[in-house]
């Protein structure tokens, strides 16, 4: 059986960790897309206000298969 996939790209963020900003977008992605495989985070980042961390933030590469 062959299939095509799609990677789209997201960002999402949590002022926890990167761990939660991932598991965020992974279930937000889940919830949009049908058929999510896979995802490789591209890029992480944070926001920085003072001296603390306000956000951290992913992007994500989401791999999905379409449906026939």
């Amino acid at each position: 059986m062959s299939s095509v996939a799609r990677v789209t790209e997201i960002i999402a963020s949590s002022d926890k960790s990167f761990e939660d900003a991932v598991e965020m977008g992974i279930d937000r992605a889940c919830k949009t897309l049908d058929n999510v495989k896979s995802a490789w985070v591209k890029d992480q980042k944070v926001e920085v206000e003072g001296d603390q961390i306000k956000a951290y933030r992913v992007t994500l590469m989401v791999t999905f298969v379409l449906k026939d």
